[in-house]
């Protein structure tokens, strides 16, 4: 029985509080198919204007319209892309189409509705109470089910398999009661997803050939038909670059729709994703900040890996390369305020020599580069550097710094100099609040200005204005800029 104490949802709303099948009737409810339930709440929002996908960028003029026909049409999908490319991402927010609530039988493993209960348990339950069959609440969030598709998944995982613990209680084996089901029936009406489907087993995808086509399952040699509601949605690799495995025939022709999903194909889209990904809010209780241009170099960085003819473009490059270098930077910037004292932890590029060796492991390099991959990132990542300050800082009049190195003099900055630092041997820069306005800085702290300047500086090193001595066998990017 469903708790006293109606549960409330994230946003705040309480469970209905029916709690009989004769009290739901009363309320007008209506039974919907889980497809037929997405479909009009996805109309709903369409009509409406409100986000059908929280959360997804890059996709709205390429993927969505895809993914929203398919639904609309009551189609199981699969979703085949490159990793990281935000396919399970997608995937979980189709949660969001589900009506809040919906009834189900209390008890009931399957999540039998109380008008059409289908296992045995509950319409032997509905014959003896009637209108007194106990209703509980289920939640969206909880009619979601999930399983990353591994060699060593059984069709007992997926659909089921008999239950030693009820056969010893005293069932016989012949009794469908004895049935301990799985995760795909135990997600009835809801929205069951598998990652990474040709992983799967051929002899264990043969096992979801009911589900897709008839609606059902089957368990051994019971005699037992669960006409199952459930939307599934599968993810896969294209075939041509895994290799593990394939999608057999049958079940592919069972699924309604195939969908391409791809990397963000603009820069903007790119940056959006990191900004909203990327966790450097708040590491280990400082705030890191990172600016725009700090988040445009990563950016450009990550589009420049997946087109270098250097990289294996089969495997792709994923976007957790762009969000675990932004992370980097950020963690770079907290380092260098913990152990220098700074209050505020600003990015710079001093930052950003720590990327390569941190992103090394993402990226599957062709084999005719092999012992070549720090040197391919390296360049990379100045090229990424050199481009982000053209569109930035190319066209500004950076004479006001250019100055202060006629008369020979130098500046040394990395990882380990303090902003303050770094200003005072830097001296009075004429022009500085143009620089910072032109990179989208509108604070004045110190922190901001030693990024503005640093990246000043490495962009006119890049564009052969100055020259730049970086410190033989260190990593922490110190280096010293003269004319």
């Amino acid at each position: 029985m469903r708790s006293s104490t109606p549960r409330e949802s994230s946003s705040g709303e309480s469970a209905p509080r029916e709690s009989t099948l004769g009290a739901l009737r009363a309320t007008g409810h209506v039974r919907l198919p889980v497809k037929a339930e997405i479909r009009r709440n996805l109309l709903g929002r369409l009509r409406s204007g409100e986000p059908r996908f929280p959360g997804i960028l890059g996709f709205d003029e390429t993927v969505l319209p895809h993914l929203e026909r398919a639904l609309l049409a009551g189609h199981d999908l699969v979703l085949l892309g490159e990793r990281g490319q935000g396919k399970t991402r997608l995937i979980r927010t189709l949660v969001g189409l589900l009506d809040e609530w919906t009834p189900v039988v209390a008890g009931c493993e399957i999540n039998d509705h109380p008008y059409a209960p289908v296992c045995v348990r509950c319409r032997r339950l509905a014959g003896e109470l009637g209108d007194a069959l106990p209703v509980e609440w289920k939640h969206r969030d909880d009619r979601y089910g999930e399983k990353l598709a591994t060699p060593d998944t059984s069709v007992g995982d997926l659909i089921g398999d008999v239950d030693p613990i009820k056969v010893a209680e005293g069932r016989t084996l012949g009794d469908p009661e004895t049935v301990h089901f799985g995760l795909v029936p135990r997600t009835n009406r809801g929205i069951f997803s598998i990652n990474e489907l040709p992983d799967l087993a051929e002899r264990i995808q043969v096992a979801l050939l009911n589900v897709l086509e008839e609606r059902d399952v089957q368990v051994r040699g019971y005699a037992l038909r669960l006409p199952l509601d459930v939307l599934l949605v599968a993810s896969a690799n294209p075939e041509d670059y895994t290799n593990r495995g394939r999608i057999i025939t049958p079940l592919k022709d069972r699924f309604g729709a195939e969908i391409r999903t791809h990397y963000p194909l603009e820069l903007d889209a790119e940056l959006a994703l990191i900004r909203q990904e990327a966790d450097f809010a708040d590491l280990a209780g400082l705030p890191a900040e990172v600016p725009d241009h700090m988040v445009e170099v990563i950016g450009r960085f990550t589009r420049l890996v997946r087109d270098s003819t250097a990289v294996d473009a089969r495997s792709g490059v994923s976007a957790r390369f762009a969000l675990a270098g932004a992370e980097t930077v950020a963690a770079g910037a907290v380092r260098r305020a913990a152990l220098t004292g700074e209050e505020h932890a600003v990015a710079r590029v001093c930052d950003l020599p720590a990327v390569v060796p941190s992103l090394m492991g993402k990226v599957e390099f062709e084999v005719s580069e092999e012992g070549r991959e720090q040197e391919v990132l390296e360049h990379l990542l100045r090229r990424a550097v050199a481009e982000t300050y053209r569109r930035t800082l190319g066209a500004a009049d950076l004479t006001g710094l250019l100055d202060k190195f006629d008369s020979g003099e130098s500046v040394e900055s990395g990882e380990l100099v303090p902003a303050r630092e770094l200003l005072r041997r830097t001296g009075q820069v004429p022009g500085l609040a143009k620089i910072m306005e032109r990179l989208g800085m509108s604070g004045e702290s110190p922190g901001q200005a030693a990024a503005a300047i640093e990246f000043a500086l490495e962009g006119l090193f890049l564009t052969r204005r100055l020259s730049k001595d970086v410190a033989e066998g260190r990593s922490d990017g110190t280096a010293t800029y003269r004319t």
